[in-house]
């Protein structure tokens, strides 16, 4: 039985971008091929929580290769996006310095595919959070339906 969603996105207008590619590379260095997160549509300071979103078209890198004929997003992919968007919420809202490594993960859970033509919704909750390390619940949602989740940490190196 999958948890319990991390935000109720239903009150959220998911076209409204807040923060676009180019915002989102002003704080994490991934880009080309390695840029995993699109964009950032809602947060909330208080509780610690961010939505993000990555579209997935034809071109990504690894549709050719990861199943020819039924592409699939490889959930290492996903979790890489997760980490992106955890790592833009630490320095973009919570101010952090410095590059933020991927340091764990922890129970990941892969409930769905993800394929070209879909809208991944990346939820994320940093549940532990001090100048050096954070630790996340993180879970993706496409069509509504949770597709994965896991517990990632990053480290401020």
């Amino acid at each position: 039985m999958p948890p319990q969603q991390l935000i109720n996105m239903d009150n959220i207008d998911l076209n409204n971008v807040l923060f676009d590619k180019e915002a989102i590379l002003k704080h994490n260095p991934q880009d080309f091929e390695m840029q995993q997160l699109d964009g950032i549509l809602w947060y909330d300071k208080e509780n610690f929580l961010i939505l993000g979103y990555k579209d997935i078209t034809e071109k990504e890198f690894w549709v050719r290769g990861h199943i020819p004929g039924r592409p699939i997003m490889p959930g290492v992919i996903m979790i890489e996006a997760s980490a992106q968007l955890s790592s833009f919420f630490v320095k973009e809202i919570y101010e952090l310095k410095g590059f933020i490594g991927f340091a764990s993960i922890e129970g990941a859970k892969f409930r769905g595919t993800v394929e070209p033509g879909s809208r991944l919704y990346m939820q994320c909750h940093i549940s532990k959070f001090k100048r050096r390390k954070y630790t996340a619940v993180v879970q993706g949602y496409v069509d509504g339906k949770m597709v994965y989740d896991c517990v990632i940490s990053g480290l401020n190196v």
